[in-house]
């Protein structure tokens, strides 16, 4: 059993672990989850022993193998196979021990090899690459012909491979495409040994492990279940800390108004102290602290455009040297939500560039809406950004004629306040990075957005505040992501990229789950876009935003009512605190009381109806 007790870490003054105390049973399958830069990484840190903390604080058993994906991604001569399969030490020295050992010891490497399952680990390595993506050819390449990314899924592969006592993985879906994911997340499901897993993919969570450790302020706290059931029991904790505390709170007042009334009268003197005594011993219960999650604004085209906005026929798409896709007939409306489905390499990001318009066809023949705009996200664009420049400057670019106050506020409504918005771009997070390039890519107000892995570096709550932003967004959705929760509670459609050609997935996630683990034997499910349960499907979404519309220009009429009152209320305060029309005019300085009375109640009416319109939205 791991534990971890009174752990406590500081970088510079900040706090980073306080106290942190918690223990894991044997064999458990646990989510470490918390908000970006709460310490998460630290406390692998710490268990791994890479950080100098009391030698007491971090438990584990005698012998305790602990295994992470390591930094350096293997980049050598040796092939895929290879790697994985020296990535189990032990196997290997007494493969290389059995060359030269006779008689006894022979005997004894023979038997330990068994008891290790060494004979049947080339296809269980073969396996797991297979599902992280590497088909037989790729394993018999050398590591140095993949890039970075691609290497990266070896290292998952070794250390899965190896089957720590304990294994510890920091966001490993961040490297996968959405087929290495729904294969991670059935391997871990029945990992034999203990695991921690930094996670911000809900799916995973709810999927994956049975436990979930919630990281909050430098406090470590651990519950039973996934990820769904850590929000519930999350909430109900939340809200009786705030029911005790009002509690708490009100009779601290009642004995503090006791003293204050009585400590000076001789009768009632030791009453007054006794109640004295009483509030200092009560152990304050600490106010609820909400984190502030900063809205993402995806702005919506202002006028749409006839549909369809793209329809393919007969078109090829690639490049000089190579056609990627060919036998392209689809058809995009001004409204479509489009998952896009297939491995990495089997030409997602060639399909978005030829729907964005980056790509022209190689034949047949594209129709594009002449006044289309195109927004595109992609992480490799993160590159883009200039370092040294704040946010409010990249939007600056963008608006070089308007006031600066009316910049600063376009500025915060992607996110960045006074207290972020003049912060240079290099020392912000990943995730506010990739708010940022989102809020200025769509900036214009774009009627097709394209999104190519945007939930990278987000965490749970950045990534619910995204799922919210494109479900607001009024126009045309292309969504390429890992991330099972936001493709299903986005999409409409999904598309599958795959044997050179893109075509209409008729089924859904939990479908497409079943297709990737039935193996490379699986059957190429796809129909024509008007069958099965992708058509209700968009059907259903588009009967969902036309029946929010509405509710949603009620409530933009609303906030302008409520604006317009407040400005006229503070119009109305401001001349009633001169003084000057008391004195000149009394009738006249009655007539603005009565006016700021009434502008009150109206107030207080459009604020009721902001909230029943609110509250109507969010439940539909």
């Amino acid at each position: 059993m791991l534990r971890v007790n009174d752990l406590t870490y500081r970088i510079g003054d900040r706090l980073i672990l306080d106290g942190a105390s918690f223990s894991i049973p044997d064999r458990a399958r646990v989510g470490l989850i918390g908000r970006n830069g709460a310490g998460k990484t630290t406390l692998f840190k710490a268990i791994l022993g890479d950080l100098p903390v009391d030698a007491k604080a971090v438990s584990l058993p005698k012998g305790m193998r602990i295994g992470a994906v390591a930094q350096e991604a293997p980049a050598g001569p040796e092939t895929l196979h290879a790697v994985v399969l020296a990535a189990d030490t032990e196997r290997a020295r007494l493969l290389a021990e059995s060359e030269h050992a006779d008689g006894l010891r022979r005997a004894e490497i023979e038997t330990r090899l068994v008891d290790i399952g060494a004979h049947s680990a080339p296809a269980r390595a073969a396996a797991i690459l297979h599902g992280l993506g590497f088909d037989a050819a790729a394993q018999a390449r050398p590591c140095s012909d993949f890039s970075g990314g691609w290497r990266m899924r070896v290292a998952l592969a070794a250390v899965l491979f190896s089957e720590p006592d304990l294994l510890l993985l920091d966001e490993p879906t961040n490297y996968l495409d959405i087929e290495g994911t729904l294969w991670l997340y059935d391997y871990l499901e029945t990992y034999p040994r203990t695991a921690i897993i930094i996670s911000h993919d809900r799916d995973l969570l709810d999927t994956s492990v049975d436990h979930i450790l919630h990281l909050d302020r430098g406090k470590l706290t651990i519950y039973r279940g996934g990820y769904t059931s850590f929000a519930r029991q999350y909430a109900e904790k939340r809200a009786l800390q705030a029911k005790a505390k009002a509690k708490q709170d009100a009779e601290r007042a009642h004995l503090q108004s006791f003293i204050d009334r009585f400590k000076a009268k001789a009768t009632k003197a030791r009453q007054a102290q006794s109640r004295m005594k009483r509030l200092a011993k009560m152990e304050p219960i600490a106010g609820l602290i909400d984190d502030d999650v900063p809205v993402i604004h995806l702005p919506s085209p202002e006028k749409p455009l006839s549909p369809p906005i793209v329809a393919m026929e007969r078109v090829q798409a690639g490049y000089p040297d190579r056609i990627v896709l060919s036998g392209l007939n689809l058809s995009l409306a001004p409204d479509d939500r489009v998952a896009l489905l297939g491995a990495n390499g089997n030409g997602k990001s060639t399909f978005c560039k030829l729907i964005g318009g980056r790509l022209p066809p190689l034949t047949g023949e594209v129709k594009r809406s002449s006044k289309m705009e195109v927004a595109y996200f992609a992480q490799h664009q993160l590159d883009e950004l200039r370092p040294s420049e704040s946010a409010y400057a990249h939007v600056r670019t963008l608006m070089p004629d308007v006031p600066e106050a009316r910049a600063r506020a376009a500025t915060a409504r992607l996110g960045f306040g006074a207290n972020k918005a003049d912060t240079p771009v290099e020392k912000l997070s990943g995730g506010e990075k990739a708010r940022l390039l989102m809020g200025l890519a769509a900036f214009h107000g774009p009627h097709l957005l394209i999104l190519d892995e945007p939930t990278n570096h987000l965490d749970i709550e950045s990534r619910q505040a995204l799922v919210e932003a494109i479900n607001d967004y009024e126009g045309a959705v292309i969504l390429v992501s890992h991330d099972r929760f936001l493709v299903e509670a986005c999409a409409d459609r999904l598309w599958l990229v795959s044997n050179g050609t893109v075509k209409t997935f008729d089924g859904d996630m939990d479908d497409y789950r079943r297709l990737v683990l039935a193996g490379p034997e699986r059957d190429e499910r796809s129909s024509e876009p008007s069958g099965g349960k992708q058509a209700e499907a968009r059907r259903a979404g588009v009967e969902r935003r036309a029946a929010l519309a509405p509710l949603r220009k009620k409530l933009e009429a609303t906030e302008a009512r409520i604006a317009k009152l407040t400005a006229a209320i503070a119009k109305i305060d401001a001349a009633l605190a001169d003084g000057t029309a008391f004195r000149e005019n009394a009738a006249k300085a009655g007539e603005i009381a009565r006016m700021r009375a009434e502008a009150a109640d109206a107030l207080g009416a459009a604020e009721e109806e902001w909230l029943e319109l609110s509250a109507e939205i969010e439940a539909a």
